[in-house]
């Protein structure tokens, strides 16, 4: 098979990497007041420097800043449209790993003005990405606009700013439409929207939390997908845009389980991305039988290499896993990934440098022994 020459490629990543110890010490300098903003993005940049070498020499076709310049993969993002205000509220997303439960712990949102973008947001970020790389292609990962709905629900939206509640969603399609074409304008060609919400809403105990408080919970993902596709209705010509859909990733440890069987059906056949990247690591994350939905045309980026453990797979049950994907989705429209990111967060997953060095390389030579 010939290498793929656009995006999602045969050996692909989700995003986030490890911040090495050195851009850790600089945060905590920052925070305390001895180092000023411009020695930190100084760090920043050389980190960033590194991870794109490193990411070029392994042989991967798109590289990523790690999300170096972020706290979390999705808030720091969030919190800079237009409309949508940080809240002293203190939300909790219990987690779970062999450990037992943990809580990811988060600053709140609400809706308080007419959602819209004020300015291209990691515009600056993607830039210096972009100046940064050499072979690869430089790659942004944004959060979806599901997650704007899905971590403080319709309860967030102030009633009095948006009385019909369709308007805040057609204002929020229309805010990422105009992210996307703004980092078209820039150069970006690789876009990668994050959702958790359409892998949550795959496990009984989520959708029943989201009934719980008011929402409607057997339908949310049509209106996601919905929400999605009117952001991407426009977007720019040789841009390709994929979607991540993992079930939680805090410190190696998982938020819902279950496979992608209630949302395959609408999900594969009318999400309008180019490229879906699931989590298929162990065995809550369900079977590969949700791909038989997926159309031609469409990559699925298989995520069997986790990034919770530095224990490295072996490449022949890979190739096997690969091929057991195979029989519901075509050689062909199938890559390879890990299942998420290695630090969805500053804190990062527990894994050492040189364990993920070794997964995204050990990604790089399955996909050659595979593709070719």
């Amino acid at each position: 098979m010939q290498r793929r020459t656009e995006p999602p490629f045969r050996a692909d990543h989700v995003g986030s990497l490890l911040r090495p110890p050195a851009l850790h010490a600089a945060r905590e300098r920052f925070a305390k007041g001895e180092l000023d903003a411009e020695g930190l993005r100084a760090v920043e940049d050389e980190a960033i420097r590194d991870a794109v070498a490193m990411q070029e020499e392994i042989g991967l076709q798109a590289a990523t800043d790690g999300e170096f310049r972020r706290t979390s993969w999705h808030m720091d993002f969030i919190y800079q449209l237009g409309g949508i205000e940080r809240t002293d509220e203190q939300m909790q997303v219990v987690m779970r790993n062999q450990e037992g439960e943990k809580a990811f712990t988060t600053a709140g949102l609400a809706v308080r003005g007419k959602v819209h973008l004020r300015e291209p947001i990691f515009a600056d970020a993607f830039r210096f990405l972009a100046s940064a790389t050499t072979s690869a292609v430089p790659k942004l990962t944004i959060p979806s606009p599901s997650m704007v709905h899905y971590r403080a629900g319709t309860s967030a939206i102030d009633r009095t700013v948006y009385p019909d509640v369709e308007e805040f969603w057609s204002d929020l399609s229309a805010a990422y439409a105009a992210q996307i074409r703004a980092m078209a304008d820039l150069g970006c060609r690789y876009l990668q929207l994050d959702d958790t919400s359409l892998a949550y809403l795959n496990d009984p105990a989520h959708r029943a939390q989201l009934a719980a408080r008011g929402e409607d919970a057997e339908h949310a993902h049509i209106r996601y997908i919905k929400t999605i596709n009117a952001a991407l209705a426009d977007r720019p010509e040789g841009m390709r845009i994929t979607t991540h859909m993992c079930r939680g990733n805090y410190r190696s440890a998982w938020a819902a389980e279950g496979g992608y069987d209630f949302v395959a059906e609408a999900l594969f056949n009318e999400l309008d991305v180019d490229g879906f990247f699931c989590e298929f690591d162990d065995e809550r994350s369900g079977s590969f039988a949700p791909l038989r939905f997926v159309p031609p045309g469409k990559q699925v980026v298989l995520g069997l290499v986790t990034t919770k453990t530095g224990r490295l797979e072996d490449p022949d049950d890979l190739k096997r896993r690969i091929d057991e994907a195979s029989k519901y989705v075509p050689l062909d429209q199938l890559c390879l990934s890990p299942q998420c990111g290695f630090s969805s967060t500053v804190e990062g997953n527990a894994l050492t440098m040189e364990e993920q060095v070794a997964k995204l390389r050990l990604i790089v030579d399955v996909a050659q022994d595979v593709w070719g």
